[in-house]
């Protein structure tokens, strides 16, 4: 990286401390956020899970637009520069996501090199190879991972939606 190029990087500093502002807050963007879900018994709690972390993204100021994988099939996620992607356990037993899941992620059009955050609702003995198996699939579609979490409760999801470090792809 050139200085020149560093510097303008580093514009702007937030007044208290020596943490530089990415460019893309200093110009005000608003990126487009796709909170993707995919539940077999469309459960209460688990929706809202997925609907108060799109409240505590959407508090960022982001446009965020909820997406049912179960019954929005041919969607396309390629407008949207961060996409997060949750799975409710199918049974308390299992160990991976549905393979639906998968091929929702292969037609939904462009999704690979975007930034992209993992989760799971707190159903099950397994969650943490739900997960895993969640970020496999989600790797396998070429997206990059920068956060996962077992989500139990509708104000834990707000608030990580609030703290969510949403960015848009380098590329």
């Amino acid at each position: 990286m050139s200085l020149v190029s560093h510097a303008r990087q580093l514009v702007l500093v937030r007044i208290g401390s020596w943490t530089p502002i990415p460019a893309w807050q200093n110009r005000g963007l608003t990126l487009r956020v796709a909170v993707v879900h995919y539940d077999t018994d469309d459960s209460q709690a688990f929706g809202d899970v997925v609907r108060a972390l799109a409240k505590g993204i959407e508090r960022q100021g982001h446009d965020v637009t909820v997406v049912d994988a179960k019954t929005e099939g041919g969607r396309s996620l390629t407008p949207f520069q961060y996409i997060c992607i949750g799975v409710a356990a199918p049974s308390v037993l299992a160990k991976s996501v549905p393979p639906e899941l998968g091929g929702f992620l292969r037609s939904a059009g462009q999704v690979s090199g975007k930034r992209s955050y993992a989760f799971v609702g707190k159903k099950g003995w397994r969650k943490g190879r739900v997960l895993a198996s969640l970020m496999k699939t989600m790797e396998a579609e070429g997206m990059y991972l920068k956060r996962s979490d077992v989500l139990s409760q509708a104000a834990e999801a707000e608030a990580i939606g609030t703290r969510l470090h949403v960015e848009p792809h380098a590329g």
